[in-house]
């Protein structure tokens, strides 16, 4: 792994996942629901690996970990004589202090984002996150692609001309940078001078960050075309889940079609079509927007990226 692969969440978690895998060969007795796991993240990391780097041989070695994951568990099935799905207690990403702290960022997003189109507030969301500790962070321009596609220098050029976001060159160097060469991008508002809206730190800054990056960057979702006002859905969904993965909060069963259509940047109605395309992902199980709320559940695949309410 190259010493300077950005984004440095990625690197983090190539480093962590090495380390995880060490630590299960020194186990004196295998745990397939563990080494399961393990497989999948090295999938979802390599999968942003290739990403990052352009090198379609990392791909190949995503898709035989996810082969990997599903024959672990297969195994694993077969010796409980439990159904897949039943057994393991589900690994997340986030603790449960690092999935509210998430939530803050989202709620943060919402308020302060320049212009509320979604697009805009997807770009100011992961930018925020990369800058959240000093108000500086770096970004290439394959992430701005890989999170807006075809959208990404305009949204760019709208949040420089609003001074939330400056370069210290021009927008089109922004979108030619690579990941041997990010550009360091200043957000003023969340510079040390100015008032803290985040009080978590460093580690907890690199967690959420990657979070939201294999959020936004599912390839399920991504082969399904989702727009952006899809990805902050899959963002919110996943950030308000109980430990079983049914959306909101016991007590009021579900999430406010308000608060998600503010946040996802879409009219209340147009809930239902983003969160029909969001079960065709295989991100969520099931979906029903009757009333004034979201009820549903992540998919089985999604739940470790629940943030525990």
């Amino acid at each position: 792994m190259p010493r300077d692969l950005e984004p440095e969440v990625l690197r983090l978690e190539l480093i962590e996942l090495g380390d995880a895998f060490r630590a299960y060969q020194q186990r004196t007795e295998p745990d397939l629901a563990v080494l399961a796991t393990l497989h999948d993240r090295k999938a979802r990391a390599f999968d942003l690996w290739a990403d990052a780097s352009g090198d379609e041989s990392l791909r190949h070695e995503a898709r035989r970990a996810e082969k990997a994951a599903q024959t672990t568990l297969e195994m694993h099935a077969n010796r409980t004589g439990q159904p897949l799905g039943d057994g393991p207690v589900v690994e997340r990403l986030l603790t449960r202090s690092q999935a509210a702290s998430a939530r803050t960022v989202l709620d943060y997003v919402a308020a302060h984002s320049p212009h509320p189109e979604a697009e805009v507030r997807l770009a100011v969301l992961m930018l925020t996150l990369r800058s959240a500790r000093a108000g500086i962070g770096n970004v290439t321009g394959q992430d701005l692609t890989g999170w807006l596609q075809g959208d990404a220098e305009q949204v760019v050029e709208r949040l420089v001309a609003s001074d939330w976001l400056r370069l210290p060159g021009t927008v089109a160097e922004l979108m030619a940078s690579r990941p041997e060469d990010p550009v360091a991008i200043t957000v003023p508002a969340l510079l040390p001078e100015q008032s803290r809206p985040f009080a978590f730190g460093k580690t907890t800054r690199a967690r959420i960050s990657g979070w939201a990056q294999k959020v936004v960057g599912d390839r399920k979702i991504r082969k399904k075309k989702a727009t952006a006002a899809g990805r902050l859905l899959a963002l919110y969904t996943a950030a308000h889940t109980r430990p079983d993965g049914r959306l909101g909060h016991a007590d009021d069963d579900g999430l406010r079609l308000d608060q998600l259509a503010v946040f996802c940047a879409l009219p209340p109605e147009q809930i239902a079509e983003q969160a029909g395309l969001l079960i065709a992902a295989g991100w969520l199980a099931e979906a029903d927007t009757a009333g004034d709320r979201l009820r549903g559940q992540l998919a089985e695949r999604a739940l470790p990226l629940g943030g525990l309410l």
